[in-house]
């Protein structure tokens, strides 16, 4: 397992480092023992008494990976909270994982479709805008503020599950293995998941 750990205006020292190499090493060993790579980020909010925030980064299979946060007074209980919830959703999804990794070795790489992940601007009405005509047109479509490439992989419904847990994502778009359509699995206000297979995906 490599693993990386930075800090933010947060000096990660010896000690700290020990302790999150441990712990990570018991996890992976506990419930996977196949994690290829982990990032831990460690920073800082305010001053003096500041918050401690803590990112974890954790590549379990290809294109797998979880991603959970931890704040705290100081960096080891931030760090302990963000890897308890990496170590809850891997027990969530030990036996999927496993099965996963054995299909993966089994089986040749999935089809892959391209697509564009663009991330959009939301406009910030103040109320003196709300009756102000400042002559400036508004297109129905919203400001692309960021654009980047993204591979749309062919699932089953069952691994689609397991990576949006793992990651932490409140959406996944995946290519349904069974139908080649396109479908969505998304996480609901209660907590959980939704999937979304439109009409005519099983037309022959």
């Amino acid at each position: 397992m490599e693993l990386t750990v930075q800090g933010k205006q947060v000096d990660v020292g010896d000690a700290l480092r020990g302790h999150v190499t441990g712990k990570l090493e018991d996890i992976d060993q506990k419930y996977f023992n196949h994690a290829t790579a982990v990032t831990v980020t460690f920073s800082k909010e305010g001053h003096g008494h500041g918050v401690f925030r803590v990112h974890i980064s954790y590549l379990v299979g290809k294109n797998i990976t979880i991603n959970t946060e931890g704040e705290a007074g100081d960096p080891y209980g931030a760090f302990d909270t963000a890897a308890e919830k990496a170590a809850k959703r891997l027990r969530r999804n030990k036996k999927r994982l496993r099965d996963h990794h054995a299909r993966s070795n089994k089986t040749p790489e999935a089809e892959i479709l391209k697509g564009r992940d663009y991330t959009l601007a939301v406009e910030q009405e103040t109320p003196e805008q709300d009756n102000e005509d400042d002559g400036v047109p508004h297109g129905d479509d919203p400001v692309v503020i960021a654009e980047m490439s993204t591979d749309i992989e062919t699932l089953s419904v069952s691994d689609a599950v397991m990576r949006l847990d793992l990651s932490g994502q409140s959406a996944l778009l995946f290519r349904n293995a069974s139908h080649e359509g396109l479908n969505m699995v998304y996480r609901r206000p209660d907590d959980n998941i939704g999937w979304l297979d439109p009409e005519g995906n099983n037309a022959g």
